[in-house]
Parts: C-alpha cells; structure tokens; sequence
C-alpha cells in the first residue's frame, strides 16, 4: 500500500512562491529618475569650452585690465587711480601726434601702392598667356613666408648706404648713393618698400582666387557687347572683387597702423623720429620708461583709431543694396 507524501508544500507552491512580485512602493516615494549628464545639445558647449577659456584667460582678461592700467599712473608698485590724466596727456604729447603722423603718411601711400600692385599681379598670373604660373604664383607668395625681423635685417643690409645692393644697382645707372636709411624722407621710404615687397604677394593671392571665382560667361557677354578691356575691368572685374577688395583694404590698413617690427628692425624710430609709428611709441613706453598706465592709454587710443577707420571703409566700400 502507497504511502502518502509528508505533509508540507508542495515543489509547484514552493516556485509560485519563488516567482511571487516584490513590493510596489507606494506612488509618493518612487525613485528618482537618473539624469543624463551629456545630451546632444551639451556636446557642442563642452566642445568649445577649451577655445572660450582660452580667450578669456589669454585675451579679454587682459585687454579688460588694459583699460584698468590706463586710468592709473605710476608703476606696479605705486600705482594709483588717476582718471583721464593718461588721456589728457595723450592729446598734449607732440611725440604721440610725430609718431600718428609717420604712422599715416606710411599709411597713405603703402596701401593704395601694394594693394595696386597685387591686383596688377593678380591679373597677370590668372591670365592664360603666362607660361609656369604655377611657379611664378609661388614665387609671389614666399616672400609673405618670410619673419618680419627677418625681412627687416635683410633690406637693412640691402639699403645700407655705403655696401647696399640697391645702391650698387642705381651706381650702375650712374645714380649717386641714396642715404636710405639716414635721411628722414627716403628712410619712410624704405619702410614702405620693406612692407610692400612683403605683403603684395598675399594680397595678390587672394585678389587672384577672387578673379577665379567670376564666371567666364560675363566676360564673354560683354565681349559680345562690343566691350574692351578697360569697360570689362570696370564693369566686371572690379564689381566682383568689391568683397576681397573690402577685405583686403580693412587688413592692410589695421596691419599698417600696427606696424612695428620693420621699422623697429631698419630704422630704430629714426632718424629723428621720423620712421616712429604709433605701436614703437605704446613700447617705449611700456617696455623703456615702464610707463604702462600711458602705454595703456595709447594702445586704447590706437584701437578706436582702428575701428573708426574700419567702419568707415566698410560703409564707404560695402555692398549697396
């Protein structure tokens, strides 16, 4: 006779037990939901993070204290507010108004002069009749590859008055030695002549990829129009470079009014002040007579000159709608 199980549960109500749902806590005490720390619109912020830390430590901390230093006087270790005395003083130094004026007579003929001679090149590389234009673009260009101090102790032993290749070069045409770098006038021109060799290929450059960029059907509509090559210039050419044009003279002339390392290098400010520019004044300043409050206030000074003339150019060139 079969015996009957012991009592007690049973293998099927021990796995229903098993598999009995956990507790539901009640609806007012439910975990909170983890947040996602990175999302699509969070990338792009932490991305750029680097690049606005960057600036803000290396370039508007120092350009906001910049203004500080100008309404002080004094040095570091006896510094004291002083208002606008930088300022006022600014507009009474003569030697500020000798090196603004240098700064702008270098200014006024520099660019219009390198700028037409970059267009000139432009347009005689893009044309088709030159052979190797490959190479001759590259030998426009290296010039512009060239350090400034570097280019400023080569013309100086080029311009030198008693061993200078460029006064060997006028011997031979019977021209009497040029004090190049003696005489007040032909030393403001041999900082142009530094500047403009050093820049004109770059401008050409862009001036060229611009002249590539007009379609060819223009040229050959106006053709057809009985157009020469004079009225497709103005019509055409100069129309549709008027951005780089904008671009080209905006550049050019913040550089010139920065301009320091060439003169600096080939003349020293001299003679008699004649080649000192704006920027070699704000470093004597600063870095000579340790003046920083005045160099400051200079800088400042430069800077709305700057963006006077940039807007001014912009509304005098700009697009006319």
């Amino acid at each position: 006779m079969a015996l009957a199980p012991p009592p007690g549960p049973t293998r099927a109500a021990g796995a229903a037990g098993a598999a009995a749902p956990a507790a539901v806590p009640p609806a007012g005490r439910r975990r909170p939901a983890r947040r996602r720390q990175l999302t699509r619109h969070s990338v792009p912020y932490l991305l750029i993070m680097p690049a606005v830390l960057g600036f803000a430590v290396f370039k508007a901390y120092p350009v906001a204290d910049s203004l500080l230093i100008s309404f002080t006087t004094g040095n570091d270790a006896d510094s004291h507010f002083a208002g606008l005395a930088n300022y006022r003083r600014l507009l009474a130094d003569p030697l500020f108004w000798t090196a603004l004026r240098n700064t702008g007579l270098i200014l006024a003929v520099q660019v219009p002069l390198m700028l037409g001679l970059a267009l000139l090149v432009a347009l005689g590389l893009n044309s088709t009749k030159v052979r190797l234009r490959a190479l001759w673009r590259l030998g426009v260009f290296v010039p512009s590859l060239t350090g400034l101090v570097a280019a400023g102790v080569m013309f100086s032993v080029i311009l030198n008055r008693d061993a200078g290749l460029l006064n060997w070069v006028l011997s031979l045409f019977g021209v009497d030695r040029v004090n190049w770098l003696g005489s007040p006038v032909w030393a403001r021109v041999g900082v142009v002549l530094v500047i403009t060799w050093h820049y004109t290929g770059y401008n050409a450059v862009m001036y060229l990829a611009g002249l590539q960029g007009i379609p060819t059907e223009l040229y050959e509509a106006a053709m057809v129009d009985g157009a020469g090559p004079v009225r497709r210039f103005t019509a055409i050419t100069l129309p549709q470079l008027r951005p780089i044009l904008l671009l080209t003279v905006v550049l050019s002339t913040i550089g010139t009014l920065q301009l320091f390392d060439e003169p600096y290098v080939l003349t020293g400010g001299g003679p008699d002040n004649a080649t000192l520019t704006v920027t070699m004044y704000l470093y004597d300043n600063g870095f000579k007579y340790f003046d920083f409050g005045y160099a400051s206030a200079l800088a400042y000074a430069l800077a709305l000159l700057v963006s006077v003339l940039g807007i001014v150019q912009v509304r005098l060139m700009g697009e006319r709608r």
